[in-house]
């Protein structure tokens, strides 16, 4: 075995969950390994991106740039022609700048990559394996690299492409608010899928002996948007109902399978591996539910179509988003996920959309008027933070960026639909993200029993190519944590930083899905409540 890396994304992680289930408690420790690697090892929390996001977070993580360099910000991107607005899924193709998987591949270092997000198609000089997330299970043979390698993971005993990758058809149960029957069936799901990926790691790791060894297990993020009541320590106090502990002891599962998966695959990478594992985001409950849309047409900038009677009707109020009058919109949410405000700006005179001229008046007022968005009892602001995009996402890609960046209270997802109220309490807390994820580490020549400060995502691409032995490219964003790594390998292992990564995103294989398949996608994001 020479895995001189091992790198496990815990989707969704937060230490908000993890703190309790690495407690002794009555029985010992629900993860008794992680509980060995916070001994054992240095921690943190890391600050996700601007909008804790799973594409513009990952990617992140990936390339140690901002989304403002990389340019991919939501599971879609968007593109207005005259007066409509055009929706298509992002993928690897999006990304402007250079992975650790291809800096480290084109160091002469080999990898094994396992469901990433947007990693498909997968690039063609790669140095290692791959096989991508977020992809139907009919794509995994077209987009796993290299050529064969599907096939030789049809070897593994009991392997299943259909649990492994997103099973569609059984996703459609997930809604923003489930039956408890739902609910119960949907934790059950995740259990299988990530024994797949654990597999799936374990033999690679075994047959190719990578350098870098990265498998992203993402149950956690979808496990706690429906179940965040049965895994967040401050819900489980006072009078619960057998659903709750039922709930509860099934989820609790699902993070005790998950610590044996950690405890196998680091042990299988040997003793003489560093071991790295982070989050994208953390996790919070959401509370309310805020029609961004419907307040902007308050304020008189955002303006709906009258909707036709019958089915064609409802087909429009159940889009992805809103059905706008674009000929009058000035400013509107794209997708709940997005947590942003587009402004529309004409590019050539006689579009639609504000004059150029006006861009800093109209933002500035908007700004204004989001601020005035407060509960009507306490007064309190429900949009907390308002980012102007120049300030939050520097960079080439800036301008795809939405032009204001929104934080509510709960740190929830806005709601795109025209319905009233513009505010209103959930039935029960769902879980969302929170901008606060995990960062651990350990193994030789990490700090043993070490709380860091507060790191950033893009400092963990720095950190693995460290690790590697590699230099940092001058251009990435991230820095390797000083305190991470003891005094002596630091002495003997110095931080460098080498020539900028390359510029483009390299020669990718361009099989497409599908219509069809997109569409799955598509609804798959609005019953994780990304997309409306």
């Amino acid at each position: 075995m020479t895995v001189r890396t091992l790198f496990i994304g815990l989707d969704g992680a937060t230490f908000t969950v993890l703190n309790d289930l690495v407690k002794p408690g009555e029985g010992g420790p629900v993860m008794p390994f992680l509980a060995r690697i916070f001994a054992n090892g240095a921690r943190a929390k890391l600050r996700s991106t601007p909008n804790p996001l799973t594409p513009p977070a990952w990617v992140s993580m990936m390339t140690g740039r901002n989304p403002g360099h990389h340019g991919v910000y939501d599971f879609i991107r968007a593109e207005e022609r005259a007066d409509d607005v055009f929706f298509t899924l992002s993928d690897s193709r999006d990304c402007r700048v250079e992975t650790i998987w291809s800096i480290a591949s084109r160091q002469g270092k080999k990898v094994a990559v396992l469901n990433f997000p947007f990693t498909a198609p997968p690039p063609k000089d790669l140095n290692g394996v791959m096989v991508p997330g977020f992809v139907p299970w009919r794509h995994l043979r077209r987009n796993s690299y290299p050529e064969g390698l599907y096939d030789r993971l049809k070897t593994i005993p009991d392997f299943n492409a259909q649990e492994l990758a997103w099973d569609f058809e059984q996703e459609k149960q997930s809604g923003n608010e489930l039956s408890d029957k739902d609910r119960e069936e949907w934790v059950s799901y995740h259990l299988p899928r990530e024994k797949q990926w654990f597999k799936v790691a374990e033999f690679l790791m075994r047959e190719e002996s990578p350098d870098l060894m990265a498998v992203l297990f993402d149950g956690v993020d979808k496990l706690q948007h429906q179940a965040w009541p049965y895994v967040d320590p401050a819900m489980q106090e006072g009078e619960l109902s057998e659903f709750h502990h039922r709930m509860r002891a099934l989820s609790l599962g699902y993070f005790k399978q998950l610590d044996g998966f950690i405890e196998e695959l680091v042990t299988a990478a040997g003793p003489d591996a560093q071991v790295f594992l982070s989050s994208d985001h953390g996790f919070t409950a959401s509370t309310e539910i805020v029609r961004i849309n419907a307040y902007l047409e308050q304020k008189g900038y955002v303006h709906f179509r009258e909707l036709p009677p019958g089915d064609a009707g409802q087909r429009r109020d159940n889009s992805y988003f809103a059905y706008l009058d674009w000929t009058k919109t000035v400013a509107y949410c794209r997708t709940p996920s997005c947590n942003g405000i587009t402004i529309r700006v004409a590019q050539n005179p006689g579009d639609t959309g504000i004059a150029p001229s006006e861009y800093e008046a109209v933002r500035n007022r908007l700004i204004r008027d989001l601020e005035d968005l407060k509960d009507e009892t306490t007064g309190e602001r429900i949009i907390t933070e308002i980012h102007k995009r120049e300030d939050v996402f520097p960079g080439a890609a800036m301008s795809e960026a939405p032009d204001l960046q929104l934080v509510l209270r709960d740190f929830g997802f806005v709601s795109v639909k025209n319905i009233h109220p513009v505010v209103e309490k959930r039935n029960y807390p769902i879980g969302t993200h929170h901008p606060d994820g995990v960062f651990l580490a350990c193994g030789p020549g990490i700090e043993a029993g070490k709380l860091l400060g507060k790191r950033n995502i893009v400092d963990v691409a720095s950190t693995l190519l460290y690790s590697l032995g590699l230099q940092v490219p001058s251009d990435l964003e991230g820095v390797v944590p000083p305190t991470m790594f003891t005094g002596e390998h630091k002495a003997a292992h110095l931080i460098e930083i080498g020539a900028p990564t390359l510029t483009g995103t390299g020669d990718v294989q361009t099989d497409a899905m599908s219509d069809e398949e997109k569409q799955k996608i598509m609804e798959q994001l609005q019953m994780l409540g990304y997309m409306e």
